[in-house]
C-alpha cells in the first residue's frame, strides 16, 4: 500500500470538490477568481506529488516549481485579501507593497536556484548542499506564508475577523507544516518519510476550512449553500465511516495478535461493532446533539426557517378532527426544541384557561387558571417564552411571575410558550425538558413566539369554524322550524273553515263525512310535521306521477270558499308530471291564496292549465294590486321576507320555487302595479306518456 500516493490522492479528491463548486456557482467576484486559481493550483500540486509517490515520477526540478507555484497561489490571494482588510491609509499601503514585494522576491529566488542547479548540475556543489539550500528556500518560503497569514488576521477589522478565522488556522496549519518539515530536513540533510506521506492528509483538512471560510465571506465566496439535511447526513456518514474504519483496524489487531481465538474474536468484535453502530444511529437524542453540534458551529443561523415553517404548515393541516388538530400544535412547536411531551391549556369561554389537549402527557383535570393569574396577566402583557429553570434562578428576571403549583406535578416542565393573536392571549403551552442540553438563545425565543403566533390563528380558526357549524345547524333548525309553522298555518286555516261552517251544515251527512276527512288529513300532516322536527330535516317527498287536471280541480274547489273565486281554464286531460301529490296541491293552494289576498273582491283570479312541447304548464292569473321590479328581483323569493306583516311568515313563495326545482321544472314571475300578477310554473312532462298521448292525438 502506497501511503503516500493515497495521502496526497486524498488532497487531490477535496481539492477538487472544493474546486468544482466555485466553478459551478461562478459569479464573476474578482476575490472568488484568485480563491479558484489558488485551488487548482493545489490541485496541479498535489497531483504530482502523488504521482510522484506512486511511479517516481515527475523529476526533482518539476515538484519544485509545483511547490513554488502553490505558495506563490496563496501568497496572491492572501494579498488581495489584505487589499479589503485594511484601513487604506499610506503607512498601510507601504506595508502592503512590502509584504507584496518579499514573497514575490522569495519565489523569484527560488526558481533562479533551481534554474540553475537543472542548467549547471549544481556548479560542483555536493547534493547534501544543493538539498540543504532547497530545504531552506522552503523554509523561508513557509516562513513567509506564517507572516502573511499572522497579518491578515491581525488587520482584519474585529467584525470580519469571525469570517476569515478558520481561513487562517487552515492556511497557518499548511504553512507551519511545511516550516517543520523543511526545517527537520534542513537540520538531518533529508525529508522525513513519514512526514512527507503525512503532508497530503494535512492539506486535505485545510479544506473544510476553506470551504466554511467561503460560505461565511460574501465578499469572495460564491453564496454556496449547503442545506441542513445535507450536512447532517454527510456529518453522519463520515462518522460512521470513520467509526467503521476504527473498528476494522481494531479487528484486525485482534485477529493478528488473537491466536487461536483471533477469527474468532475478530467476528464477534466486528458484530458488536455493528449493532453498536445501529444502535447510535437509531437513537434520537444523538440526532439532536449531532443537530444542535452542526447548527452551532456550521451554520449562521440556527433553523432553517423555510422548511421550518414548511413543516409547521404541513403539521397543521393535517389534522382529522379538532383533538388531533391539538395535539399537532404541541408536537410542531415541540420539535423546535426537541420536547418529548407537551400540553396545550386555551381559553375558555368563561375566561379562564383549562387543559384543551395533551402529547404524550397527562394533564390533571384541576390544571386551570383564572383570567387574572399571574401567569396569563404575564404572558398577555409581555408574550415572553417562560423558562422555569431561569425562573427558579432569577425570579426578577420574570417580575416575580408566580406560577401555578400544578405545574410541579407534569413531567419536568421546561418552557411555556404563549399562543397569543394581536394582543389577546389565546392560549400557551408547557413543554417537558429537552431530550438533549439546548441552551435557548434569542433565536429561539423568536421562532417559538412566532410559531405560537400561528397556532394562535389556527385555533381561534378553528373555535370560528366550530361556531360557524353551530350557528348552521340552529338556521337549519329555524328554517325547518318556519316551514312546519307555515304548513300548520294552512291547517289552521283549513280547520277554521270546517269550524265557521259546521254552524250551518252540522246536520247535512255529507258536510259531516266531509269535515272528518278533513280533519284526518290535517292530523296526519300535523304528525307528520312534528317528527319532521324531531328528525332535525324535511322530510324526503316522494315523487310518482300526477295528473294535473284533478290536482287542480281540487285547488280551486278548496279555495272557492273565499272571495274572489278562483276559475279553472283550459282542460288538458291527460297531463301527466313526476311529483308529489300532495305538495303539489298544497303549493298551487298557497300561489291561490296570495293571489286571492291580493286582488280586490270584484277582481278575477284565473289557474290556466296548457301544454307546451314537452312541458305542462301552469298559470295563476289575478287583476290584483301587483308588484314593481324592485321586489320582484330583490325579495320575492328571498325567504323571512312577507307584505302580509305579521299575518305572513314569509316562505311560502320561495317553498314553492324549491319544491318545483326538486321536480325539474321552473317558475317565472311577471307583474306591474295596479295591473296584476301571473305566476306561470312549468313541469316536464313525462316523456313515455307523452309520446304515448302524441300518438293518441296523431290517430
Amino acid at each position: 500500500m502506497n501511503i503516500g500516493a493515497l495521502s496526497y490522492g486524498l488532497g487531490v479528491a477535496l481539492y477538487v470538490v472544493l474546486a468544482a463548486l466555485m466553478l459551478t456557482l461562478w459569479r464573476g467576484r474578482l476575490l472568488s477568481r484568485y480563491l479558484v486559481i489558488a485551488l487548482l493550483v493545489s490541485i496541479v500540486w498535489a497531483s504530482a506529488l502523488a504521482t510522484f509517490a506512486w511511479s517516481g515520477k515527475p523529476g526533482f526540478a518539476v515538484l519544485l516549481v509545483a511547490e513554488i507555484a502553490r505558495d506563490a497561489a496563496w501568497y496572491l490571494f492572501i494579498l488581495q485579501l489584505l487589499g479589503l482588510s485594511g484601513s487604506g491609509s499610506q503607512s498601510r499601503s507601504g506595508d502592503l507593497r512590502l509584504l507584496r514585494a518579499a514573497p514575490a522576491l522569495a519565489c523569484v529566488l527560488m526558481l533562479a536556484w533551481i534554474a540553475a542547479v537543472v542548467f549547471t548540475g549544481g556548479a560542483g556543489l555536493s547534493s547534501e548542499t544543493v538539498s540543504r539550500s532547497t530545504h531552506l528556500g522552503q523554509v523561508i518560503l513557509a516562513v513567509l506564508g506564517l507572516v502573511l497569514v499572522e497579518q491578515l488576521y491581525r488587520n482584519s477589522k474585529l467584525q470580519l475577523r469571525w469570517a476569515v478565522k478558520l481561513l487562517c488556522l487552515g492556511l497557518a496549519g499548511m504553512f507551519a507544516f511545511d516550516l517543520y518539515m523543511y526545517s527537520n530536513a534542513m537540520l538531518l540533510g533529508k525529508l522525513d518519510a513519514n512526514l512527507w506521506a503525512a503532508r497530503g492528509v494535512v492539506n486535505a483538512l485545510v479544506v473544510p476550512l476553506l470551504a466554511v471560510s467561503v460560505a461565511r465571506n460574501k465578499q469572495w465566496s460564491l453564496d454556496i449553500f449547503v442545506s441542513r439535511h445535507v450536512a447532517f447526513h454527510s456529518a453522519a456518514l463520515l462518522a460512521a465511516g470513520a467509526y467503521l474504519m476504527l473498528m476494522a483496524g481494531a479487528g484486525y489487531y485482534i485477529r493478528l495478535y488473537g491466536g487461536t481465538w483471533g477469527g474468532v474474536a475478530q467476528a464477534v468484535f466486528l458484530f458488536g461493532s455493528l449493532v453498536l453502530l445501529t444502535m447510535v444511529v437509531a437513537s434520537g437524542q444523538v440526532r439532536a446533539r449531532l443537530r444542535v453540534l452542526l447548527n452551532k458551529h456550521f451554520f449562521r443561523s440556527k433553523y432553517e426557517y423555510r422548511d421550518e415553517w414548511l413543516k409547521f404548515t404541513d403539521i397543521l393541516s393535517h389534522s382529522a378532527d379538532a383533538r388531533e388538530s391539538k395535539q399537532n400544535v404541541i408536537s410542531g412547536i415541540a420539535s423546535l426544541v426537541n420536547a418529548p411531551c407537551g400540553g396545550l391549556w386555551e381559553r375558555s369561554g368563561a375566561g379562564r384557561f383549562a387543559p384543551g389537549a395533551s402529547w404524550n402527557l397527562d394533564v390533571p383535570p384541576s390544571a386551570s387558571l383564572a383570567g387574572d393569574a399571574s401567569l396569563v396577566e404575564f404572558l398577555s402583557s409581555t408574550g415572553w417564552v417562560v423558562r422555569l429553570d431561569e425562573l427558579r434562578s432569577d425570579p426578577a428576571r420574570y417580575s416575580d411571575l408566580e406560577v401555578p403549583t400544578w405545574l410541579d406535578e407534569l413531567w419536568k416542565p421546561w418552557l411555556i410558550v404563549p399562543l397569543s393573536r394581536g394582543k389577546r392571549l389565546e392560549g400557551f403551552i408547557v413543554l417537558s425538558r429537552s431530550s438533549t442540553v439546548v441552551r435557548l438563545n434569542w433565536e429561539d425565543n423568536d421562532i417559538l413566539k412566532t410559531v405560537g403566533s400561528q397556532a394562535a390563528a389556527h385555533l381561534a380558526m378553528m373555535r370560528v369554524s366550530d361556531a360557524l357549524v353551530e350557528a348552521q345547524q340552529f338556521d337549519a333548525f329555524n328554517r325547518l322550524s318556519s316551514y312546519v309553522v307555515h304548513d300548520l298555518k294552512n291547517v289552521a286555516a283549513q280547520l277554521s273553515l270546517v269550524a265557521s261552517n259546521s254552524k250551518k251544515h252540522i246536520d247535512n251527512p255529507e258536510f259531516v263525512a266531509d269535515a272528518m276527512l278533513t280533519v284526518q288529513n290535517a292530523t296526519d300532516k300535523m304528525n307528520r310535521m312534528l317528527g319532521q322536527l324531531r328528525q332535525g330535516r324535511l322530510e324526503e317527498t316522494t315523487t310518482k306521477l300526477v295528473n294535473l287536471l284533478p290536482v287542480l280541480q281540487k285547488v280551486v274547489a278548496a279555495r272557492s270558499v273565499d272571495e274572489p273565486r278562483p276559475t279553472l281554464r283550459g282542460g288538458e286531460p291527460a297531463l301527466i308530471i313526476s311529483a308529489d301529490a300532495e305538495r303539489l296541491a298544497m303549493m298551487m293552494e298557497h300561489l291561490v291564496q296570495n293571489a286571492q289576498e291580493a286582488t280586490a273582491c270584484d277582481g278575477t283570479v284565473e289557474v290556466v292549465l296548457r301544454a307546451e312541447p314537452g312541458w305542462a304548464c301552469v298559470d295563476v292569473r289575478d287583476s290584483g294590486c301587483g308588484m314593481d321590479d324592485d321586489f320582484l328581483a330583490r325579495r320575492l323569493f328571498k325567504p323571512f321576507e312577507t307584505t302580509k306583516g305579521n299575518a305572513g311568515m314569509g316562505i311560502g313563495v320561495y317553498e314553492s320555487r324549491e319544491f318545483v326545482h326538486m321536480w325539474a321544472g321552473d317558475m317565472q314571475v311577471q307583474s306591474a302595479l295596479g295591473e296584476g300578477t301571473v305566476f306561470t310554473i312549468r313541469f316536464p312532462m313525462d316523456a313515455q306518456l307523452h309520446e304515448a298521448q302524441s300518438r293518441q292525438a296523431a290517430q
